[in-house]
């Protein structure tokens, strides 16, 4: 039997979107505007996406994999516009574009991570992450008047995509760990990019961030 394909509206962006993020969203294109009174309407989700050519602003081809969203918040405007924000919450991948509406959709299906192993390798790894996060985070509130204590997820999966979500990087390399199904694999590319990161603040000392922009990872004390 032919697997069954779930129906979501496509909302293409420069920019990723992990699960277990937000972001907020500015929307002004009458279509986009059906599109999230429709999902609120009906409360269903819609789906963000990469732009791999084209942009935001009239036609876009997507990359197949993105991260399916739930609306959280909404704010409008006397003139119809939208500020929405969004929870990222499980991973998709298109099978087919149906562009018949003013908005695209997709029909998709899950991104299915792999089973973690439960080795010596992988605990190796995942302290490691979870040691090196909570070192840029401490560096990052050096200057703050307040100790902080860092809540990592329990689950390796949100682990790998949290930490991911706080580092800066290229879409490209965003995409790449957002298509990624080996958590370990995802940890592995993510170290370097955290230990560099690290480097960078105790170099530079020009980061500025407060409890807000963190506050679904730490929590002051």
């Amino acid at each position: 039997m032919a697997k069954q394909l779930e129906e979501l509206p496509l909302f293409p962006l420069n920019t990723v979107l992990f699960p277990f993020a937000q972001v907020r969203l500015h929307v002004f294109e009458d279509r986009y505007r059906e599109m999230v009174r429709l999902c609120l309407q009906d409360d269903r989700p819609f789906g963000i996406v990469l732009i791999r050519s084209g942009n935001e602003v009239g036609m876009a081809d997507p990359y197949l994999v993105g991260t399916v969203v739930r609306i959280v918040q909404v704010d409008t405007y006397e003139d119809g516009r939208m500020d929405i924000q969004v929870q990222g919450e499980r991973r998709f991948r298109i099978r087919e574009l149906d562009e018949s509406h003013p908005y695209l959709v997709g029909r998709v299906e899950p991104v299915v991570e792999h089973v973690l192993e439960d080795s010596m390798r992988a605990e190796e790894l995942l302290t490691r992450a979870r040691e090196e996060f909570e070192v840029l985070i401490q560096k990052l509130f050096a200057r703050q008047e307040f100790e902080v204590q860092v809540v990592f997820p329990t689950d390796p999966v949100a682990l790998s995509f949290t930490i991911a979500n706080l580092l800066p990087m290229e879409n490209l390399d965003k995409q790449r760990l957002l298509e990624t199904t080996d958590t370990l694999e995802r940890v592995e590319d993510l170290l370097p990019i955290l230990e560099q990161q690290s480097k960078d603040v105790r170099q530079t000392n020009l980061y500025r961030i407060g409890s807000d922009d963190l506050r679904e990872w730490i929590t002051p004390n």
